[in-house]
């Protein structure tokens, strides 16, 4: 009996053993819990979630810069001093690339950083070591900043990648910093009256929307060192000049505004219009000249060459007019086109006059060849059309027999010629109707002219050009 209780007694220890290993172990492991969250709770001031704790963190760090230049404790819907004299603004300028230039409607755009100096007492804040604070686009909309704005300015915007382009930092005596990355595309008046061999003077111009010069002072901080540029490189412009400039506008609704001015000179490449423009020409109009030493009678090569010449310049005008503003004055490069389109057009009008001065000639030869009526006219053509005395045969017409009527004649055409009679007046024939009758008899000579005329009035005409516009 005391065998069979005392195995009961075992039997219900071995099954106890693991329930007691377990609970002693609990109360340590809710021990070492408590104990860590003791220590996270002492680490981070008392907050366990760590996302929260990021969160807060932040939170913290801003409520922190804002009592720091307290922010809550000003309206900085007003300027600083606001009642007293104006407050100064200095601009700083870094030109960072000039984008684009457009001549069709007239503007230039430009990237550049935009720094502001001020003072505001407001946001003075004490420090140990004298240094500045540097905040982000954030913290810009809780205080006063300048509202500058660029004038005649089409397009502008601050770039935002990957955040915006805007830098703001304090400085412990109340001084502040303001930078901000524009690209901003603005007029440019430009006057095309020397184009391609021009030179454009174009500016932008900064002023404040809000405060006129008794409120806000606008000027250069570093005078003419203000204004830096990068090594900046154009297509079609080289850039001569870069000048800050200031002065006053006045609106006659709100007074006077301090303007500042960043001017820049861009002179235009020529050799770009001379390969597109200028060469093309010269050698159309040296082309239309070789007609003249084409003979006259090929009158398909001539007239093809011709209309050929002048179709190709027509080409190369509407080319040039498409690619420039519809201005309501003479470019440079519209005069030179016209007046070589002029060449190559007289030079299809001289042909014409060759023609027709040959075809004249022709026919008056014909007539006083006297020929019958039988004969085939046809047979004294060629190719061209035009009578030519050389391609008749005028053996095969019947000579003239001699009458007493014919000699009769002749006598009295003989007794007209002989010198004048005693008070007789005499004509003296004009001098141009000779030459032009000489010209005309001689029309092969028209062509030899030409291929002098031609050549030297050109000539002269591209060193007046050139001499007026370079």
């Amino acid at each position: 009996m005391r065998v069979a209780l005392l195995g009961l007694r075992l039997m219900c220890l071995a099954w106890l053993w693991p329930v007691s290993h377990n609970s002693s172990h609990l109360p340590n492991k809710r021990r070492h819990k408590e104990q860590y969250v003791e220590n996270t709770k002492q680490k981070h001031g008392g907050r366990v979630d760590l996302k929260m704790k990021k969160l807060d963190s932040t939170k913290s760090l801003l409520i922190k810069s804002e009592q720091l230049l307290r922010i809550e404790d000003h309206d900085f819907a007003m300027r600083p001093g606001f009642g007293s004299t104006a407050i100064p603004v200095g601009i700083d300028v870094q030109v960072e690339s000039i984008d684009s230039i457009s001549e069709v409607n007239m503007d230039f755009t430009m990237t550049l950083y935009l720094r502001h100096y001020w003072q505001d007492d407001r946001l003075a804040f004490p420090s140990s070591n004298n240094k500045s604070r540097t905040f982000d686009a954030r913290l810009v909309k809780k205080i006063w900043v300048p509202d500058v704005f660029f004038v005649h300015s089409k397009r502008s915007f601050i770039h935002d990648t990957t955040m915006e382009n805007i830098m703001l930092r304090v400085f412990p005596d109340g001084n502040i910093l303001y930078s901000v990355r524009i690209t901003v595309t603005a007029l440019c008046s430009m006057d095309f009256s020397s184009f391609p061999l021009d030179t454009q003077n174009c500016s932008l111009e900064l002023e404040s929307y809000a405060y006129n010069e008794n409120d806000l002072m606008l000027y250069w901080k570093n005078g003419n060192d203000s204004l830096r540029t990068d090594e900046i490189v154009l297509s079609q412009f080289f850039i001569e000049d870069f000048q800050p400039s200031f002065g006053l506008a006045f609106y006659s609704s709100t007074g006077s505004y301090n303007r500042l001015y960043i001017n820049f000179i861009l002179r235009r490449h020529i050799f770009f219009f001379m390969l597109q423009t200028y060469f093309p020409t010269m050698l159309m109009v040296m082309l239309s000249w070789v007609s003249f030493w084409i003979d006259r009678r090929a009158v398909p090569a001539r007239v093809s060459l011709g209309i050929t010449t002048v179709l190709t310049m027509s080409t190369i005008i509407t080319g040039v007019s498409a690619s420039m503003p519809q201005v309501s004055y003479v470019k440079a490069v519209d005069i030179y086109l016209w007046a070589s389109f002029l060449f190559v057009f007289l030079s299809v009008i001289e042909y014409a006059a060759v023609n027709y001065f040959t075809t004249v000639e022709e026919m008056k030869k014909l007539k006083r060849a006297k020929i019958p009526n039988s004969y085939d006219a046809a047979q004294a053509m060629a190719f061209d059309g035009c009578f030519h005395d050389n391609d008749i045969d005028l053996t095969s017409f019947p000579e003239v027999s001699t009458t007493p009527n014919t000699e009769r004649n002749t006598h009295s055409r003989n007794s007209t010629v002989s010198g004048p009679t005693e008070g007789t007046r005499l004509r003296r024939k004009d001098p141009l109707k000779l030459n032009l009758s000489f010209i005309m008899s001689n029309s092969y000579m028209i062509d030899s002219y030409s291929r002098v005329i031609f050549p030297m009035a050109y000539l002269l005409f591209n060193i007046i050009y050139w001499s007026m516009y370079t």
